[in-house]
């Protein structure tokens, strides 16, 4: 069974009513209405133009005009030997596995789990745990003003469920990999994923998106993250697609009081993606990080929105986003703090470096305060160049050929976002896909 989706048929609201019937008719009333709000609240939004400011330097027209299907089949399942290459070397808690959007128990692992935790599909933890998921799914990720939101909300077929009890310590990472795999026409995936921490507990969380050969698709993906009074939690998101693919990801992080959170991204793929990032230090005594890398060469388009919001006093957070852009490529930093009136106290930075290594690619970047509270220490910044030439000198006049000196002008740029992680298997993982993007480069150049 496959459906297609195409705006201009009405809308996507024909292929909802098929959906529905065929993919969606065994859900509970509760989530028939979340379905059913997404899809109105997307014809009413479209998709998101140029004119829409947080939207405004990256431009959906190509994922507007494409018809996408989503299907259960259609597709070989790669064996576990095709799978090794996005694994990390050690330990993991669980790992779970999906296809085009789709769970592939067989690929997943969820034993060997403390007792308590739940690490499951979606679709099991709606029939096993219901009321855990009616608690907490769609209660946080805003459709009103997100129209990709609204989408997933109506289209999502299964994701990651994670739930980590009070005082509950995960020592590995749980790690959910999605694989696209090739299909006869450009398919849509709708990842949708929640992730419960509750008081007292620390976990990781790595979402990974990859592809097994170059085609073109849409992941639409939506991540909530609740995490408890006095928790930590690491979640790190991988993105290496296609690069004749599409990536939205929204990372929704609703933080109790005293909470740690720490959010890491690198991203390599996709011909346009879309990374949003938003945090709400919802209780006093909050702590964020949000970091990322990324990487963008050729003509690819990558934008990261990110929306920190303080709302309770005594919190602080902390954002740091390089990017690298080589050929006729283009990135996007935008940042939002915003500190809303009863968060006094609020101490929050914005970072974001930037460097060109070719005349034609190109960088936008939107560093913003809005500030509502009287007490507060909020800073922002944004840097833009290419690489120093003074450092250049400086490194070849020890002995350092002209090469290795560049190469040691970009790792130490890279590293002050991959020092950050405190994962080290997904660290090294990082790094070397980072080293292999760099020895791409330097061979392009050189043909």
């Amino acid at each position: 069974m496959s459906i297609t989706l195409i705006e201009k048929d009405n809308g996507y609201k024909d292929g909802f009513s098929e959906f529905i019937k065929n993919f969606a008719s065994a859900d509970p009333d509760w989530l028939k209405s979340i379905r059913e709000e997404g899809i109105s609240t997307f014809a009413e939004l479209g998709f998101p133009t140029t004119r829409n400011e947080d939207w405004r330097f990256t431009n959906v027209a190509p994922i507007a005009r494409s018809a996408f299907e989503i299907s259960r089949n259609g597709y070989i399942e790669p064996s576990p030997e095709d799978l090794t290459k996005f694994m990390f070397e050690g330990s993991t808690s669980a790992a779970l596995v999906f296809i085009n959007g789709n769970y592939a128990q067989g690929l997943s692992r969820t034993e060997s789990l403390p007792q308590g935790v739940i690490v499951s599909s979606l679709t099991e933890a709606l029939r096993d745990h219901g009321e855990l998921v009616r608690q907490h799914l769609a209660k946080y990720a805003d459709i009103k003003d997100e129209a990709f939101t609204a989408l997933n909300n109506a289209f999502f077929v299964d994701g990651g469920f994670i739930y980590i009890p009070s005082g509950t310590v995960l020592e590995n990472p749980v790690h959910l990999l999605y694989v696209s795999a090739p299909t006869e026409k450009p398919g849509v995936a709708s990842p949708r994923n929640l992730i419960i921490a509750e008081e007292n507990a620390q976990a990781n969380v790595v979402e990974q998106y990859v592809s097994l050969e170059e085609s073109v698709y849409l992941s639409n993906v939506v991540t909530e993250l609740v995490v408890g009074e006095n928790s930590t939690l690491g979640h790190y998101l991988i993105e290496c697609e296609s690069k004749k693919s599409f990536n939205v990801s929204t990372l929704r992080v609703e933080q109790g009081r005293n909470s740690n959170i720490r959010s890491h991204s690198v991203l390599l793929g996709g011909a346009i993606v879309r990374n949003n990032v938003h945090p709400v230090l919802a209780g006093e005594g909050c702590d964020s990080l949000i970091n990322g890398l990324f990487l963008p060469s050729g003509r690819q388009h990558m934008d990261n929105y990110m929306k920190v919001e303080h709302v309770s006093p005594h919190s602080d957070s902390r954002q740091f986003y390089n990017g690298i852009l080589d050929g006729h490529s283009r990135g996007v930093f935008h940042g939002r703090i915003i500190v809303h009136e009863d968060a006094q106290k609020t101490d929050a930075k914005q970072t974001n470096r930037n460097l060109l290594l070719s005349d034609h690619a190109q960088i936008d970047t939107k560093p913003q305060l809005e500030i509502y509270a009287d007490d507060v220490k909020c800073t922002h910044g944004a840097t833009i160049g290419q690489i120093d030439e003074d450092a250049i000198f400086y490194l070849r006049s020890r002995g350092i050929s002209q090469v290795a000196s560049r190469d040691i002008i970009l790792n130490a740029f890279t590293n002050e976002t991959l020092d950050s992680m405190n994962v080290e298997s997904v660290k090294n993982y990082c790094s070397a896909l980072v080293a292999d993007w760099f020895s791409q480069r330097k061979s392009e150049n050189n043909k």
